[in-house]
C-alpha cells in the first residue's frame, strides 16, 4: 500500500512540474522567441579628435643679430 501512495504522490508531483513547465512555455513563448531573435544595435566606440597647439618661441631674424655691432669689451666691463 505504501508503494502505491508513494508512486501516486511522485507521479502527481512529476505531472505538476511538467504541467508548470508547459504552461510557462506556452505563456512566455513569444517573449522567449523575441529574446532569441533580438539583435542589439551595434555601438561604435566614440572617436575623440584632440588637437594640441603650442605657442612656439619666435626666433629672431638672422639679419637683425648680424647687423648689430659687436663690442666684446663693453659687455665684460660692467
Amino acid at each position: 500500500m505504501f508503494t502505491i501512495v508513494a508512486a501516486t504522490i511522485f507521479s502527481a508531483a512529476f505531472l505538476l512540474a511538467v504541467g508548470t513547465i508547459a504552461w510557462m512555455f506556452a505563456l512566455y513563448h513569444q517573449k522567449m522567441a523575441a529574446a532569441l531573435l533580438f539583435e542589439p544595435i551595434p555601438q561604435t566606440p566614440p572617436v575623440y579628435h584632440i588637437r594640441i597647439t603650442r605657442n612656439r618661441v619666435r626666433q629672431p631674424a638672422r639679419g637683425a643679430t648680424l647687423s648689430a655691432p659687436a663690442l666684446p669689451g663693453s659687455v665684460l666691463a660692467a
